[in-house]
C-alpha cells in the first residue's frame, strides 16, 4: 500500500542569524500535519508556519535530516536548501573533546542525552533545586516532577550528564550540600552562552544583522595596518604553509582551530571578533592530555605584522618543547627585553608594573611582576602585555601572555616592536636572528653598508 500524498510543503534552511540552528517554513492546505510532527520532534514555533530547531549540542543539521526523512516517508514534500545540505554533509568534531575514545555516533548520543536533560529543565519537567561550581564546570541537583526521581547533574551544555540518582529530594539535597556547601546556590544556574543563543534562535527566525560602518573618530580605533580579512588570510596561509599544523573545523563557522602535530599546541581564531575583542587564543599543553602550561591572546585590532610574528614564533621547536619554563628569572627578563634595550628603549616602574614604552609612545611592553612570579591572585592574570595605542592603560590593541610563556616566543614579539617602532630603524644593532626566531647578541663587527636595513629574518 502506497503512502498517501499530503498537500504540504516543508522548506528546511539554515537559521539566518544563529549558527547551526535550522528553520522550517511550511506551506500548503495541510501544513498543520507536518507542523504537529515537527513540534513533537522538538521544533519550536517562531512565527506563523515557521518553526525553529535550536539545540545546545549544535547537531541541528543532523536532526533536521532525520526529520526530513520521516516527513518524506509520511508523504510530505520536503525541500532542503543547498546551504543546509552543505551543513548536513559537513564532517566536524568537537575540539579537545573530553572523551576522545568515543566515535562520532557515540558523541552524538552523549550530546543528545544532554539535550534531553536541557529540554526537561526548560519545559519544567525537571525542577532544579540548587546548583554549585565544581572546579571548572557546573553541577546541580533536581527532581523529575512526573516520576519523583531526584538526580545529580554534572557538566554544562552538551556535556551535562546524570551522575547519580536518589530516592527523594531530601536525600539528594543533603548529599549535594555535603559535597558543595561552599559554592551551593539555590535554583538553576544562570544560562550559558550556548543556552542563551538557543533561546534567542527559538524566539524568531530573524534576519541577518547589518554590520555597522567602522567609526573614524577617536584615537582608540584600530590601526590602519589591520584591514578587513587580513587576520583570516594570515590564519589560512599559516595552516597552508606549515604542514605540521592542521585546521580543525568546529560546529560553528565563527571560529577556526589549528592544532600542531604534537597535539600540545593549538591556535584558535575567532572570525567574528572585532576591535578590542579577543580574536586569537594560543595555548600550549604538557602533553596531548596534560594541563595547559602557557597561553596567549590577541585582540582583533592587533597589527598584522605582530600577529604574523606570533604565528611564526609558534612554528619553532622552542614554542612546543619549552612547556615548563620558569615564571620569571633575571635571565628571562634579559632575554625578553634585550631587543628593546639594544634599540635604546628605557624602562619605567609604576607599582608592580614595569614598562618599556616605544620612543614614539605608540606602543610598548608591560610586565606585571605580581602575575609573573605568581604572587597572590594576580598570578592568574597576564604577565606580559604587548600593546599599542594611547598608553598601556588605554590600548587600542593588546597581545597578552601568561607567566610560563617561553622567553624566545616573547623575544620574537619584542624584536618586531623594536624594528618597527624605534627612532632608529635604518640599521639594526649588533644582533642577529637565528632560525628559531630568537635574537643572539654577537661581538661588534666591522661596519658594513646596510643592504637590507635589518638583520635577516626567518619568515
Amino acid at each position: 500500500m502506497s503512502t498517501p500524498s499530503i498537500e504540504a510543503h516543508v522548506r528546511l534552511d539554515t537559521h539566518p542569524t544563529h549558527p547551526s540552528a535550522v528553520t522550517a517554513t511550511l506551506t500548503g492546505a495541510q501544513a498543520h500535519i507536518p507542523h504537529l510532527g515537527l513540534e513533537a520532534a522538538g521544533w519550536h514555533v517562531a512565527a506563523e508556519n515557521v518553526l525553529v530547531l535550536a539545540r545546545i549540542d549544535h547537531e541541528e543539521p543532523y536532526w533536521a535530516e532525520q526529520a526530513a526523512r520521516q516527513l518524506t516517508k509520511d508523504g510530505i514534500t520536503v525541500e532542503i536548501t543547498p546551504r543546509l545540505r552543505e551543513a548536513i554533509d559537513e564532517e566536524w568534531t568537537w575540539a579537545n573533546y573530553p572523551m576522545p575514545w568515543c566515535s562520532r555516533a557515540e558523541i552524538r548520543e552523549v550530546s543528545d542525552a544532554a539535550q534531553k536533560i536541557y529540554d526537561d529543565i526548560r519545559r519544567g519537567r525537571l525542577l532544579i533545586h540548587a546548583h554549585a561550581q565544581d572546579a571548572h564546570t557546573t553541577v546541580a541537583v533536581g527532581t523529575y516532577l512526573d516520576t519523583g526521581k531526584s538526580v545529580y547533574l554534572h557538566g554544562e551544555n552538551h556535556m551535562r550528564q546524570i551522575a547519580n540518582t536518589f530516592d527523594s529530594p531530601a536525600q539528594a539535597l543533603t548529599a549535594f550540600e555535603d559535597m558543595h556547601s561552599d559554592t551551593m546556590r539555590p535554583g538553576p544556574a544562570p544560562m550559558t552562552d550556548t543556552e542563551r543563543a538557543a533561546t534567542e534562535a527559538r524566539t524568531s527566525p530573524g534576519t541577518p544583522p547589518t554590520k555597522p560602518e567602522p567609526s573614524s573618530a577617536g584615537a582608540d580605533t584600530a590601526p590602519a595596518l589591520v584591514t578587513a580579512g587580513a587576520h583570516e588570510a594570515l590564519f589560512a596561509s599559516f595552516v597552508e604553509d606549515h604542514g605540521e599544523w592542521e585546521n580543525y573545523r568546529t560546529w560553528s563557522d565563527e571560529a577556526s582551530v589549528a592544532n600542531h602535530e604534537s597535539l600540545t599546541l593549538r591556535a584558535e581564531f575567532d572570525h567574528e571578533a572585532s576591535g578590542h575583542d579577543i580574536a586569537w587564543a594560543i595555548a600550549s599543553y604538557q602533553s596531548p592530555v596534560g594541563e595547559r602550561t602557557w597561553h596567549a591572546t590577541a585582540t582583533a585590532s592587533t597589527p598584522t605584522d605582530m600577529i604574523k610574528t606570533l604565528l611564526d614564533a609558534l612554528d619553532t621547536d622552542t614554542a612546543w618543547t619549552e612547556r615548563t619554563s620558569a615564571p620569571l628569572t633575571e635571565r628571562t627578563l634579559t632575554t625578553v627585553t634585550r631587543p628593546l634595550t639594544e634599540f635604546g628603549w628605557t624602562q619605567t616602574i609604576n607599582g608592580h608594573h614595569i614598562n618599556w614604552p616605544a620612543p614614539n609612545g605608540e606602543t610598548g611592553l608591560r610586565l606585571d611582576v605580581s602575575a609573573a612570579v605568581g604572587a597572590t591572585s594576580a598570578g592568574s592574570g597576564p604577565a606580559w602585555t604587548v600593546w599599542g595605542g594611547k598608553s598601556a592603560e588605554q590600548p587600542a590593541w593588546t597581545i597578552e601572555f601568561s607567566r610560563h610563556t617561553p622567553a624566545a616566543v616573547l623575544q620574537d614579539l619584542t624584536y618586531e616592536l623594536a624594528l618597527t617602532h624605534s627612532a632608529r630603524t635604518t640599521q639594526a644593532p649588533n644582533s642577529q636572528r637565528h632560525r628559531y626566531g630568537a635574537v643572539r647578541t654577537t661581538a661588534p663587527a666591522a661596519p658594513s653598508p646596510p643592504a637590507s636595513g635589518h638583520p635577516a629574518r626567518s619568515r
